[in-house]
């Protein structure tokens, strides 16, 4: 009996232990969907508030102070029991004459007082300390004023779209971000690309034993203490849950700080970095422009993703409300985390000047439509895209350089592009009542291609390869573009 007592105890502490990692966890389930505060340049200036000389604050400054006056010490006389005793009997009284002579003596202190700061008031140590005080309050005011002309410097530089400075006020935002769940580290680095206006978030993401594996403790008959799986299942969605956090928080974020509207989109890959595996692993990534952050409420309003209680502390994966934003905005997460199952980054952030395949989807169509409608096509209209390229429609006005109306099909390729791709253009532009097509490509194109868009009846389609799409970017957005597909 007393060892399976013992047992019993040995199971029902241990439980405790595992039902205490769950409350952890939905604890930063809760704290990781709090809304984050906006760290724009104008929440981080600072404001300077001159501090009084304590010589002039309350009960100081000598100079202005009048004399103590006897009548501020004296102490009431006694009240009259005789009214034909007279004053002087009065003035007899024991306790009267020891408030009077204790009233004398603080009254003579006061004055003593006085004469000492009237007289330290202008003495040489005196004017120091006040010279010192002012020098102190010049060095505060100086460097606050240093500060917001350094941090003004900042603004124009990210309104100019700097790199340096556009990463400075991302990463600061993300940082501020990570405020409500300090002791889960999740650090999330920003990078910068001017040629298509969209910063590439780096997100690392909490190790995957952070979720508890067991749902408890059990005693088995033979008083063996055992302990209770979670289903597989279970334990991976509650990780994906924590990653859609994350993965919202470091957008909302981003999206929040950037007030001038300098960002065209954000992509975001969320890596697993194991000591024990040679390469991190993408677990979700996402590809969002403006236009799809402003359409996705990141965060709710009111208490972040409350579960009802017939739930419990979890939901499942095709309820909660994170995840399904996150699939919203287009994102690819990995099907089951424990299983290593990754996912391919939307984009690279690695190379300083950037090729057409480090680029997104998004990132990709951003910069086919910034060439050509500085190119003088109006009317942008995207017909089709995916992830290799996009098909659109366009107006040109007329004395442009690309007058009419236009079928654009632009893509990312390594290889040569046939002759049958440019019939299939040919084709589009009959039904899209077009005058011209443009076929757009980071590739080339084959000598049977040139050798057709060549004769008459083909003078309409237009060619552009990956070397003219370099110099294109170049001429019209004075940005490098390197080479590769």
């Amino acid at each position: 009996m007393a060892a399976h007592a013992r047992a019993a105890t040995l199971t029902h502490h241990r439980t405790r232990a595992v039902r205490a990692e769950h409350d952890r966890l939905a604890d930063l389930l809760r704290r990781a969907a709090l809304p984050v505060s906006a760290m724009d340049f104008e929440s981080q200036l600072r404001h300077y508030q001159p501090r009084p000389y304590p010589a002039d604050g309350p009960g100081g400054g000598a100079e202005e102070e009048s004399e103590p006056r006897w009548q501020d010490f004296a102490p009431a006389e006694p009240p009259v029991a005789d009214p034909e005793g007279g004053p002087s009997r009065r003035l007899l009284d024991s306790g009267y004459q020891r408030e009077l002579a204790q009233a004398r003596l603080t009254h003579q202190r006061a004055l003593r007082e006085w004469r000492t700061r009237r007289a330290e008031a202008g003495s040489p140590a005196a004017d120091e300390s006040r010279r010192a005080h002012e020098a102190a309050e010049e060095a505060r005011a100086r460097a606050v004023r240093e500060y917001n002309e350094s941090l003004e410097e900042c603004r124009r530089a990210y309104r100019l779209a700097e790199p340096a400075a556009v990463e400075s006020l991302l990463e600061r935002a993300l940082a501020a971000a990570e405020t409500a769940t300090q002791d889960l580290p999740a650090p999330c680095r920003a990078v910068f690309r001017p040629l298509t206006r969209t910063a590439v978030l780096d997100l690392d993401l909490p190790p995957l034993d952070l979720v508890p594996s067991l749902a408890g403790y059990r005693l088995a008959p033979d008083g063996d203490v055992l302990p209770v799986q979670r289903p597989p299942a279970d334990r991976a969605t509650d990780y994906l849950r924590l990653v859609a956090r994350l993965a919202l928080r470091a957008l909302q974020a981003a999206d929040a700080v950037d007030t001038d509207e300098i960002l065209a989109g954000v992509v975001l890959n969320g890596w697993l970095r194991d000591p024990a595996a040679a390469e991190p692993l993408c677990l979700v990534s996402v590809d969002a422009d403006r236009d799809a952050l402003a359409r996705t409420r990141l965060l709710p309003p009111g208490t972040p993703y409350e579960e009802r209680d017939d739930e419990g502390v979890y939901a499942d994966a095709e309820q909660d409300e994170a995840l399904v934003r996150l699939r919203q905005l287009g994102a690819a997460v990995t099907p089951d985390p424990y299983d290593r199952a990754g996912v391919r980054p939307a984009a690279q952030a690695g190379a300083t000047v950037p090729a057409a395949a480090d680029l997104s989807a998004n990132e990709f169509a951003q910069l086919v439509r910034d060439l050509l409608t500085r190119g003088g096509i109006a009317q942008w209209s995207v017909r089709l895209r995916g992830p290799a390229g996009l098909v659109a429609t366009g107006e040109g006005a007329p004395g442009t350089s690309l007058p009419g109306r236009w079928v654009v099909w632009a893509s990312r390729d390594t290889g040569s592009i046939g002759a049958e791709q440019i019939e299939t253009l040919a084709e589009a532009v009959g039904e899209e009542s077009a005058e011209r097509g443009l076929r757009l490509t980071t590739g080339r194109f084959t000598e049977e291609v040139l050798d057709l868009t060549a004769e008459e009846g083909r003078r309409h389609i237009h060619l552009i390869d990956g070397d003219g799409v370099r110099e294109l970017a170049h001429t019209h957005l004075g940005l490098p573009l390197a080479t590769g597909g």
